[in-house]
């Protein structure tokens, strides 16, 4: 990518609100196991950074998709992964398809506060019986007056607890291919019949994560995303940002980690020579730091691509695919050399193992990455295309 002095400006922006305003606190609200994400989201509004890439009718800077991806890397600066997580969802989850395909009314009602960071945003796709396949989700909206009707649950729902409005994949139809009977409905958090619980995982702690349950909400049909039949789709052009968002974040937390590890195990001693002095330390080490490279390459390459109006499917998939399988072994490499201090609670890379096992996950598995490969690649069986 072609960094401009206004790219270096943001990464310095960015990076300096991540050590002044988060990383402070960071194990204060992974022992609460939250954060709180509307006095975040409101300062990096006030700093003009949740609508970069928006367009400035609506409170954005107007900027390409780089500047998001150069927010997204600063943000791994963080010391968790929970927040910058949380950040991301709103910025760059449940918001671009508001913003290219909503109508001016509901833009205005909508993505204006949220990039002026009055209003925090989550993203209903996955179920209790689907995540990673997005046409077998079960939630419905049927029309009924003038409003959709809404029944379902919706889970592993980040900032869903804190929420004030989210983007909600469903089906609006009965009839016809699960790809056409979806649409995308902004539904208000504090609409009656929403429930909400709150769920605990392994790592991520900072960032709450709820199972949300719908149970006849009513929102005008107004809310709809575009035209009806097309959330299927529109969820997937999400995806793309999301998956290139998950790649670019890790980035700066996977070499934070190799520093990390490269310092203690230069101190470290054992069998009269410190941990780093092995060649079986050293060389892992700057093989990871390759992969790392590597892995930045890649996103680097997917990101002026998209920028360019090119489709980045391929890329994308990749790059996520990458991230996920790179940051597990980044972590449990680190882990392995840093001994019983590296099995502490709260190390930095322990954290980091928990953390980022969920890139393998969310955003679409590693699995459903590779079948997105495998079709593009025409090697998938027959019976599978």
């Amino acid at each position: 990518m072609n960094f401009t002095d206004e790219h270096r400006q943001l990464d310095a922006t960015v990076t300096r609100f991540v050590e002044q305003e988060i990383n402070p606190h960071v194990d204060a609200w992974e022992a609460a196991e939250t954060y709180p994400a509307h006095e975040v989201i409101g300062k990096l509004g006030k700093l003009g950074l949740l609508g970069l890439k928006y367009p400035e009718e609506y409170g954005g800077a107007g900027l390409d998709f780089s500047y998001s991806m150069v927010m997204a890397e600063a943000l791994g600066a963080a010391h968790c992964g929970g927040v910058p997580m949380s950040i991301g969802v709103h910025t760059d989850m449940c918001t671009p398809a508001l913003a290219r395909f909503g109508s001016d009314d509901l833009r205005k009602e909508f993505l204006t506060p949220s990039i002026a960071g009055e209003r925090l945003g989550c993203l209903g796709v996955s179920e209790p019986g689907g995540g990673s396949d997005v046409a077998a989700v079960k939630t419905t909206a049927r029309k009924t007056g003038g409003d959709y009707a809404i029944n379902g649950t919706k889970m592993w729902i980040t900032n869903g607890l804190q929420a004030d409005w989210c983007c909600l994949l469903a089906n609006t139809s009965e009839e016809g291919s699960p790809h056409k009977n979806k649409s995308l409905i902004i539904v208000p958090m504090d609409a009656p019949g929403i429930s909400k619980q709150k769920i605990t995982k392994i790592g991520m702690h900072s960032s709450d994560t709820a199972q949300l349950f719908f149970d006849d909400v009513r929102v005008p049909q107004r809310h709809l995303i575009g035209q009806e039949g097309m959330g299927f789709t529109f969820q997937m052009l999400q995806f793309q940002e999301e998956r290139l968002w998950g790649a670019a974040s890790s980035l700066r937390g996977l070499d934070r980690l190799i520093d990390l590890t490269i310092d203690y195990t230069r101190q470290r001693q054992a069998f009269g020579k410190s941990i780093l002095d092995n060649q079986v330390v050293h060389f892992r080490l700057a093989e990871l730091r390759t992969e790392v490279e590597a892995l930045r390459a890649l996103t680097y390459r997917a990101v002026e691509m998209y920028v360019a109006g090119k489709d980045v499917t391929r890329l994308a998939s990749m790059a996520k695919l990458k991230c996920g399988r790179l940051s597990r072994e980044v972590t449990d490499s680190c882990l392995q050399y840093w001994g019983g201090m590296g099995y502490t609670l709260e190390n930095p890379v322990s954290r980091a193992y928990r953390d980022s096992r969920l890139v393998s996950i969310g955003g679409g598995a590693d699995e459903v990455m590779l079948g997105i490969l495998c079709k593009l690649e025409g090697t998938l069986p027959r019976a599978a295309r």
